[in-house]
């Protein structure tokens, strides 16, 4: 039996670890060929030995800064000359600088948009640019929660999150007509090593306010954007689907 993304190509940023590492693996374990993106070369790399082990997909890591327009190009052409097509990217690399407005310095508000943001976009740019000419293509965004409701002490973070809605938008209505799909994803409260560093008694006074009363996984993430990455959303585009077990409905 064929994956949902079986002889696809694909590229997932951030793919190095946590929710993009599950990405990655959910893809390979439908059939596509996988580049891992990560600003951490042999992390990425590693990740890519491990998925391909376990998968028996193709899988290789390059290094990438994202926030750089050569080295997001040069991931895009890598990915066509080592696997003859690009048809699935996932902007998903991320960081978080938090801090109150107050306090919070200008070089951590530029770092927080200049990754999620700038380098969602350049990812966009530089696949779409791929893809129109191939007439056909799957761009899928990595929003968050706190772009929809905002979070005290990461006005940067959901500024940037909030702005990646607005160009999933925005692309998916240049696009649409060239065949290329663009939606986004807004994650809530996901089980990953950053969240699991929170003091226990925040985590669980967030769960709380879940009404599914529970944090999700990051291979509950990696289903949905395996469903947006696959033709079972053949005729989705510009749209947000959460995913955050009810949270800010």
């Amino acid at each position: 039996m064929n994956g949902l993304v079986e002889g696809k190509s694909s590229v997932v940023t951030g793919g190095a670890q946590g929710i993009g590492l599950a990405i990655g693996r959910r893809l390979a374990q439908n059939g596509a060929r996988v580049v891992l993106v990560d600003v951490d070369q042999a992390r990425a790399e590693a990740a890519a030995k491990e998925l391909s082990g376990e998968t028996g997909a193709k899988v290789i890591g390059l290094g990438c800064d994202v926030t750089s327009e050569d080295a997001v190009h040069a991931a895009a052409i890598t990915t066509v000359d080592r696997f003859g097509a690009l048809d699935i990217w996932v902007n998903n690399a991320g960081i978080t600088r938090d801090a109150s407005l107050r306090k919070m310095s200008v070089s951590d508000f530029e770092a927080v948009m200049n990754v999620h943001l700038k380098g969602t976009w350049l990812g966009v740019r530089h696949a779409s640019a791929i893809m129109r000419e191939a007439g056909s293509g799957v761009i899928v965004n990595m929003s968050s929660l706190s772009g929809k409701s905002g979070n005290p002490g990461q006005s940067n973070y959901s500024a940037a999150k909030a702005g990646v809605v607005g160009l999933t938008k925005s692309a998916a209505k240049e696009l649409a007509h060239r065949g290329v799909r663009v939606n986004a994803v807004q994650p809530g409260l996901i089980r990953t090593a950053m969240t699991e560093a929170m003091p226990p008694d925040v985590f669980a006074a967030r769960e709380a306010d879940i009404p599914m009363k529970r944090a999700g996984t990051p291979d509950e993430v990696a289903g949905t954007v395996l469903f947006l990455a696959s033709d079972l959303s053949s005729y989705v585009t510009g749209a947000v689907i959460e995913v955050g077990g009810g949270r800010y409905m």
